[in-house]
């Protein structure tokens, strides 16, 4: 019986099959080598014909998003509870009662994007310059300001168990393994809901190759059944009268983490409710309501405009100037739809369909009206015809480079619009 003989052939740089674009995904800096593709060359066709199995190439992917490895759960050791900068730290004695230092929403999200922001590669044994272990507990342990490294066995002392419908920006969900916790152990920040459905939410989390920011299924690509929801201890609360501790105004605005898309929370109410009273009420067809919708941010806009801002300081989503007029009701009025000038002649963002829409097999207009819409933003060389209602690759890789072209990177560039590249590119 002769042996299968197999040549390693370097492919090239551009290659597109989903092999090659997950490894340049997961491995950015990576040499080409590391890239090789395994060919058999046609040898012993008998022996192979005779019952030995050809190597899988294939590489399997989750139902719920194309392109995401089906046991998307990082495969790596758990890293115990250490102090800050690691094993040569004082660990704090054993009877030490649990503190959790105080700390807001908008801290706990700040510093998990300090860590995607500067790609902090994923470690058990190494500590970032801050002091906190590179692994998923490590990464919540920072997000929460903890004096130390927790891991995913302690790190529930911190938090009180929520419900789904709980869920805010800044609370995790949390899957530990006694039995076997290196099995798929992981702990992620919940970052708010990407639609209406809640069917899937952006998620914070240290992971391989580096720490990220994407779209991820509830609860989580797998073991979705076993995560619990915590909200941690030590969030401030604000007495009555109270100025809020961070906040820049005294009208107690919450953080810019509670708007735009995906929110869910009573302050996007508030915030509706504000608008309609300064004028915005044409924005909405019903409402306002919790959920952030592109009604918020047309009317939050046309207040910004109506105070004489401009650019990035009328982007429709509040800061605390915005949120200090509308709460002590300073400020100037939503001009009327006749008066309000370039705003109201704006072009109208078609309803964004939700994620179900851009999937691998999606047939439906949603797609073609995307492609057309890439197309006239100057992204139509990926469609050697006119976009058609079939979402393929062609649509992902134009998508991809749109929303590289605004300047996102990593989970945020991965070529599935969310409602924020839906918005832009139909602006």
């Amino acid at each position: 019986m002769e042996t299968p003989v197999f040549t390693e052939l370097d492919p090239p740089g551009d290659c597109d099959c989903p092999g090659c674009v997950m490894g340049r995904r997961a491995r950015p800096s990576a040499p080409a080598a590391a890239h090789r593709a395994l060919v058999i060359t046609a040898v012993a066709s008998a022996a192979l014909a005779a019952g030995h199995a050809a190597p899988a190439l294939a590489v399997s992917h989750a139902p719920e998003r194309p392109g995401v490895p089906a046991g998307d759960e990082p495969d790596t050791p758990q890293g115990g509870q250490t102090p800050l900068h690691g094993p040569e730290g004082l660990p704090a004695p054993a009877d030490t009662p649990v503190k959790a230092p105080p700390t807001s929403r908008a801290e706990i999200i700040r510093r998990a994007r300090a860590w995607v922001t500067e790609k902090v590669p994923y470690s058990m044994t190494g500590y970032w310059s801050d002091g906190y272990r590179q692994d998923c507990s490590g990464f919540v342990s920072m997000a929460w300001g903890l004096p130390g490294n927790e891991w995913t066995g302690s790190l529930h002392e911190y938090g009180e168990r929520i419900g789904k419908d709980d869920l805010e920006p800044g609370d995790i969900l949390l899957f530990h393994n006694p039995d076997d916790p290196e099995n798929g152990s992981h702990v992620v920040i919940f970052g708010g809901w990407t639609d209406h459905t809640r069917s899937s939410y952006t998620a914070y989390e240290a992971t391989r190759p580096y720490a990220r920011r994407q779209a991820t299924p509830f609860a989580y690509w797998a073991h979705s059944d076993q995560y619990v929801a915590y909200r941690y201890k030590g969030l401030r609360t604000t007495a009555p009268g109270a100025r809020p501790a961070g906040a820049t105004t005294a009208a107690g605005f919450p953080g810019t983490a509670y708007f735009g898309p995906g929110a869910n929370n009573k302050h996007v109410a508030r915030l509706g409710r504000m608008l309609v009273e300064r004028g915005a009420g044409r924005f909405y067809k019903s409402g306002p309501g919790p959920r952030w919708t592109d009604a918020d941010r047309r009317a939050t806009r046309a207040f910004q405009l109506a105070q004489g801002w401009s650019g990035r300081s009328a982007d429709g989503v509040p800061g605390p100037q915005t949120w200090e007029l509308l709460v002590t009701g300073k400020g100037k009025d939503i001009p009327p739809e006749a008066a309000a000038g370039p705003a109201s002649g704006a072009p109208r963002v078609p309803p964004y369909p939700g994620r179900a829409m851009f999937r691998l097999g999606a047939d439906n207009e949603h797609v073609e009206r995307l492609g057309r819409q890439l197309v006239k933003k100057g992204f139509g060389r990926y469609y050697p015809s006119a976009p058609g209602p079939l979402w393929d690759e062609l649509d992902r890789r134009a998508v991809e480079a749109f929303q590289r072209a605004q300047g996102w990177r990593g989970g945020a560039a991965d070529g599935y619009p969310g409602p924020e590249t839906w918005r832009r590119l139909f602006s």
